[in-house]
């Protein structure tokens, strides 16, 4: 069963997290094993298997990267080595990442201050531009629910590039 449906929740990428953990909560108490001790197995079992399901969709229901990772991939827009990001972005990202060998050979706490903010920067740009289109989600305007999708899945590619990234940098900051 989809984590929104069990949770009686439209799909959306911006939640109510207070409601979400409301709900959790409820199913966790409804799903207690130690509730259902008398009964049959596969009665204990089923009761189980839903107090398993409740917490998988609360972990990825309440966490923002794991919900917009869940909702591509319900829509089968997550697919091994075939995603593809722009090519432009691609440069943009060469560029930094060249920028960080040199910082390998040459340390340099200013350009590893400017490669963080230009990729900070670039995150928050990203982040602005598609905070339009999770708000509406689903119901869009002058879009379909795909090219939503479409634009949410560039989004969500660039910002895992993007966090690499600042992995690196945070291996660098150790060193000043």
């Amino acid at each position: 069963m989809n984590y929104f449906e069990f949770y009686n929740i439209p799909e959306s990428f911006l939640l109510d997290e207070k409601a979400i953990k409301n709900k959790y909560y409820q199913l966790s108490r409804e799903y207690h094993p130690d509730f259902y001790a008398n009964e049959t197995p596969e009665k204990q079992q089923e009761i189980l298997q839903l107090s398993t399901l409740n917490t998988n969709a609360y972990r990825t229901l309440s966490d923002a990267d794991l919900r917009m990772q869940y909702v591509l991939k319900e829509h089968s827009l997550l697919e091994e080595g075939k995603n593809e990001i722009p090519s432009d972005f691609l440069m943009d990202m060469m560029e930094i990442n060249e920028e960080l060998m040199e910082l390998e050979f040459d340390f340099d706490a200013a350009k590893l201050h400017e490669i963080g903010e230009k990729s900070s920067g670039i995150v928050a740009q990203l982040d602005n531009d598609i905070l339009p289109v999770l708000q509406r989600y689903p119901e869009l305007h002058g879009f379909t629910k795909e090219e939503a999708l479409a634009e949410v899945k560039t989004y969500y590619l660039k910002k895992k590039y993007l966090l690499r990234i600042q992995e690196t940098l945070s291996k660098f900051a150790g060193r000043s």
